[in-house]
């Protein structure tokens, strides 16, 4: 789709930052609440944004608004200025000695739970100022977060990055869990290919674990499965309860709070995890200090 933009056509940070909460929220009144704003201003302003552009970016109805296909198609550049214009806060900032900002990380579950407390309270030891915001979803999310300008950067498998540059970080081994009680070949103390084709397996959906999605592809494993779940927890579960068994990478199974076992595979294999940004040259400072100092303390890849 192209849009074209009447020439002149001139709009305020303060518009471009209601058109965005109103998209994020869905409604005109909560952005308002979240703005400190009246509802008539944050309408006065959306419609003064229509008229200016000469389209609508909203359809209204009585559950609320939601983007219509040139609000949808404007969004990742009204996201864009709002990330420049933060970008030039942050250097002001350093050039007046100080180190302030807002960093905003994409990442996915077993990164979230098992890493990013670390790291924030780590970072904020260094760089009290900067304030770290979390968005926490599928691959697919973190994918459409990064590429739509919703966080600076993000956590994704190279499996998972698609068309994104990413930057490996950290191996994380695969490993096949089983129930406690379940019947192990003695003859071998790893899982192969063989014997876990024999097995029921509990699966989620590709969004949530590509890597052992292309692991069961590589090695023509066809799993029989009745059990589709949307996360790690849940899973494991399953297979605790002896409803199958499941590969999992080796950080999720940190702090897990069931018993199972669990096995190296063969053939081996990892997820490797890594940091993706459209472009990290073009990050704003605080940005770019909290992606360094990921890199610098959890990369083994």
């Amino acid at each position: 789709m192209i849009i074209f933009i009447k020439a002149g056509v001139f709009m305020t940070l303060l518009v471009y930052q209601v058109f965005k909460t109103v998209a994020d929220i869905g409604s005109f009144h909560k952005a308002a609440d979240l703005l400190g704003l009246t509802p008539s201003a944050i309408s006065h302003a959306v419609s003064s944004m229509e008229s200016e552009l000469g389209f609508s970016v909203f359809n209204r109805n009585k559950s609320g608004v939601t983007l219509t296909n040139y609000g949808e198609h404007l969004l990742p550049y009204v996201n864009a200025v709002l990330n420049s214009e933060e970008s030039l806060k942050q250097a002001v900032s350093d050039v007046n000695g100080l180190k302030k900002g807002k960093v905003k990380v994409g990442c996915f579950s077993s990164v979230c739970t098992n890493w990013m407390p670390s790291i924030i309270k780590s970072f904020e030891k260094e760089y009290p100022g900067i304030w770290i915001e979390v968005f926490q979803g599928t691959y697919d999310d973190v994918n459409y977060w990064i590429k739509n300008g919703v966080v600076d950067f993000g956590f994704l498998s190279t499996s998972s990055a698609g068309d994104l540059p990413i930057e490996p970080i950290y191996r994380d081994p695969l490993l096949c869990i089983v129930p406690k009680n379940f019947k192990k070949d003695p003859s071998s103390n790893v899982m192969s290919i063989d014997e876990m084709s024999r097995h029921r397996f509990v699966v989620q959906r590709e969004s949530t674990d590509a890597d052992i999605q292309n692991y069961l592809k590589q090695n023509n494993l066809k799993v029989q499965t009745g059990y589709h779940v949307l996360d790690d927890l849940s899973t494991i579960a399953m297979v605790a309860n002896g409803f199958g068994i499941c590969i999992m990478p080796e950080l999720v199974m940190n702090d897990i709070p069931y018993d199972v076992t669990r096995y190296r595979m063969q053939p081996e294999a990892c997820r490797v995890i890594g940091i993706s940004a459209l472009n990290k040259d073009l990050m704003a400072p605080a940005a770019k200090m909290l992606y360094n100092h990921i890199v610098k303390h959890y990369k083994n890849a």
